[in-house]
């Protein structure tokens, strides 16, 4: 029979210690940041995964021989990213990895199964309604014309992750509630035969409303990055409107520049 401490002890702690956790103390890199970024790389690829818990920072820094501050500033590094979260009477938890999504034409369900991160969908709205001016003229439409509008919650982890509004032109392609909690969007639309080629798009960030922040798993106020999308074939015909919201505490956008020569 386990003794009481033996089962207070994490059942993830054999993910932790299999970590092979190359220090140098050589290095110009303080080994605080050292650690932070081999435990976040963990995180990343799944080793570690939400739910799993460190142990305290007594036992890390007996381990890898380092001071408990320097432990202490690591963990804390993670905390403010939200990768992990600090429990009274649990200790030092992994929360989830942070979703890093490329800024290209491409779907968030595809980026976070690709991740190897889970993604679930619930169907918020699924109805016809008259197209804003907005709309209307981001799809070619005219004002008032009917367009098909999906609301959708996307989580990953159990956690949500962003609030995804689209709206599409009518008679596009036929959507099922169960199709699209089962995939993506971009994918039903592959599949029936559109060939996305480009779409004009904007990132911007603002506060959670009461509601956005409900459905969120917010607080009222709490950081969001918007995104509005229009997405256009291949020949050029506007085949979507996306307007979506994402946690700031979950989610980044991942641009890769180059020098104009």
């Amino acid at each position: 029979m386990a003794k009481t401490g033996d089962r207070a002890r994490p059942a993830a702690e054999p993910a932790l210690s299999a970590l092979d956790f190359a220090l140098d103390r050589g290095s110009p890199v303080p080994l605080y940041h050292q650690l932070a970024q081999q435990l976040e790389a963990a995180i990343q690829r799944g080793v570690l995964a939400p739910g799993n818990l460190l142990g305290n920072e007594v036992d890390l820094s007996v381990r890898l021989g380092l001071s408990r501050p320097t432990v202490r500033q690591a963990i804390q590094s993670l905390v403010d990213k939200g990768l992990l979260v600090r429990r009274r009477g649990v200790g030092t938890q992994v929360v989830h990895s942070r979703v890093r999504r490329p800024l290209e034409l491409s779907s968030l369900y595809d980026d976070l199964e690709a991740a190897g991160q889970g993604p679930a969908t619930l169907v918020v709205r699924h109805e016809t309604v008259p197209a804003s001016p907005g709309t209307a003229a981001a799809l070619g439409l005219a004002e008032g014309e009917e367009v098909v509008l999906l609301e959708r919650l996307r989580s990953t982890h159990g956690q949500p992750v962003a609030l995804l509004c689209n709206y599409l032109p009518p008679g596009l392609l036929e959507l099922d509630d169960d199709r699209l909690e089962a995939t993506g969007l971009y994918r039903m639309m592959r599949s029936a035969g559109i060939t996305l080629h480009s779409a004009r798009q904007t990132v911007g960030a603002r506060s959670a409303t009461a509601q956005e922040a409900a459905r969120l798993g917010e607080r009222e106020g709490a950081a969001l990055l918007t995104m509005e999308r229009t997405a256009y074939d291949d020949t050029g015909r506007p085949v979507e409107f996306g307007t979506h919201i994402y946690r700031a505490s979950r989610y980044s956008f991942d641009f890769q520049l180059l020098v104009r020569p």
